[in-house]
């Protein structure tokens, strides 16, 4: 009974892990890569039980000796505390008042090696924020923050970017014997983009020698501010695979993913399939990756970067942000299981047996369990508080809708305050209660019903992209006169922007029950639903069955459901 019990505590972790390693996905665009000249980094926090909410931190000074209490962002576990910085800078969810942005995927990599410091990956994100005026201090911050209190969480890889600079830097604990962790991080060259979803990407990297000026490891992390830099890794990356027994090679053909992350189908096939999707929407070469993306050709890894097609627009990385695989063999608006309305989205669990063989579902970029997302924008010809914005939303990319957060703002509209609501308490003044309601009702009819919501989406998003150029041009002479009033002429814009579109939200609430209750269709004329000459309501449309569902119908009960011939 014993051995039955721990047997089941086991696939129960292992569980947990599968599904927690599939949970986010992240692009990144380097200022060269992108039409603007800024640099973007996008991030979707998807679980199961995250609540969409913004989070919030002033800027402050602490005096000498004050403690600061880490908990665990994933589960709110009491880890410890540490040492507080003397001084902390303003941060508005993932991105602080110098436009330092920060996102991540889990990949969890070898479970053994979970860490056993203090500090888990959440809250190394945002206490990094509070301390960094841009991404190469940040990796510093981040560095110093685990040497001194070790890291308490799985494998991560983390996005990080300015206005000038994107980075990848991927991470794994020591496990139960040793606090600390190993990594390494990558700045993507400029004109390149990159992206992670829930799998380690960073294979081999240039080791620091007499010959090699791109890159250092932790013993020089105070070097990290040349700008030669390009690779920064801990320093015994290498030395604790080998103690362990992880790697037997050389050191120059050492490979972090390969050591610490082996690819697997699962990797590729729900993981590194987005990254896939991504790149071949930017660069038509990457088409030749789709069987690796399957899952069936794990010796062809992608490339860590790639140089776009284009340059990229912000719409282009919303659209990346969207996706469900569609014009692939993985779309998920054409099998079965989009039923008759081509409903993109499948229920938990991802991977099902039936009769001997293990099938899985598809696990794209845009989900239903997603708690929030964002697209950072740094722009480096204004300054870090007026040039950082946060489009910022919360549930299913696909569905929701992107507000402009200026990343200096000093309130936080009610709509996304943390404790307004929960994920077990409802509020009727939540932006994620209220998309959630939205969302959840598109997807009992998919095909029709998210056209509706799209022009409100498009529409709204299309607008504040155009207020923007105006905001900017007004907050940025103010700033050169009074900082503060520019930076309150910046919060009262975003808060008012997050409440127009909640509020567009609640009349398309209201419009699509009206519209497609029952599974009936309302008519419409010049924008109003149509009424004949005595104001009684018009006969709705019936919509028809596609033709593909009626013979699956027929194929599965036809012999009962069949009218006779007369």
């Amino acid at each position: 009974m014993k051995k039955n019990i721990i047997t089941i505590i086991i696939a129960i972790i292992l569980s947990i892990n599968y599904n927690h390693t599939q949970a986010c996905t992240n692009f990144l665009v380097t200022k060269g890569a992108s039409a603007t000249g800024s640099t973007f980094i996008s991030y979707s926090a998807d679980s199961h039980v995250l609540y969409g909410e913004l989070y919030f931190w002033a800027a402050a000074k602490y005096p000498a000796g004050t403690m600061l209490k880490i908990y665990e962002w994933d589960t709110n576990k009491y880890l410890g505390e540490i040492a507080q910085a003397a001084e902390t800078y303003r941060v508005t969810g993932n991105m602080n008042e110098h436009s330092v942005a920060i996102g991540e995927t889990t990949y969890g990599g070898r479970h053994e090696l979970a860490g056993s410091g203090i500090i888990d990956y959440g809250s190394l994100i945002y206490i990094t924020l509070q301390r960094s005026r841009n991404a190469r201090e940040a990796i510093k911050t981040m560095c110093e923050l685990l040497n001194a209190y070790g890291y308490a969480s799985e494998g991560e890889s983390f996005s990080i970017s300015d206005p000038n600079e994107v980075w990848i830097f991927e991470m794994i604990g020591k496990g139960k014997a040793d606090k600390g962790a190993v990594w390494v991080a990558v700045r993507i060259p400029d004109g390149y983009v990159s992206a992670h979803a829930n799998q380690a990407r960073i294979t081999t990297f240039p080791l620091e020698g007499k010959k090699v000026r791109n890159s250092i490891s932790s013993k020089n992390i105070n070097k990290i501010f040349n700008q030669e830099i390009e690779y920064v890794y801990a320093e015994d990356v290498i030395s604790f695979a080998r103690t362990a027994g992880y790697y037997t090679g050389t050191d120059a053909e050492f490979s972090f993913s390969d050591t610490y992350a082996p690819l697997d189908f699962s990797g590729a096939r729900a993981c590194e399939a987005r990254v896939w999707s991504f790149f071949k929407q930017v660069n038509n070469s990457m088409w030749e990756y789709q069987d690796y993306a399957l899952g069936h050709d794990l010796q062809k890894r992608m490339p860590l970067y790639i140089k776009p097609d284009k340059k990229l627009s912000l719409e282009d990385v919303k659209i990346a942000m969207r996706d469900h695989y569609e014009g692939t063999k993985m779309d998920m608006t054409t099998d079965i299981g989009a039923g008759p309305f081509k409903c993109p989205y499948r229920w938990r669990p991802m991977e099902f047996s039936h009769e001997g063989e293990k099938y899985v579902h598809e696990r794209a970029t845009a989900t239903q369990q997603t708690g929030f997302w964002f697209i950072a924008e740094g722009r480096s010809w204004l300054p870090n508080p007026v040039g950082g914005i946060l489009w910022f939303a919360v549930d299913d990319a696909s569905t929701s809708c992107l507000t402009p957060i200026y990343c200096s703002i000093t309130k936080v509209p009610e709509i996304f305050a943390v404790g307004n609501g929960d994920l077990l308490t409802y509020s009727d003044n939540s932006a994620f209660w209220l998309f959630n309601r939205v969302t959840n009702f598109v997807y009992s009819r998919y095909d029709a019903m998210s056209e509706d919501v799209l022009k409100v989406q498009k529409g709204f998003e299309s607008e504040s992209e155009k207020i923007i150029e105006e905001t900017d041009k007004k907050a940025n002479a103010l700033y050169a006169e009074n900082p503060d009033k520019a930076i309150d002429l910046l919060t009262e814009f975003s808060l008012q922007r997050a409440q127009e579109m909640f509020n567009r939200w609640k009349k398309l609430d209201a419009y699509l029950l009206v519209k497609y209750m029952d599974g009936n269709v309302k008519k419409e004329k010049n924008g109003q639903f149509e009424r004949t000459e005595d104001n009684y309501p018009v006969q709705p449309l019936h919509p028809d069955l596609p033709d593909y569902w009626k013979k699956i119908i027929v194929n599965d009960n036809g012999d009962i459901l069949r009218v006779p011939k007369k």
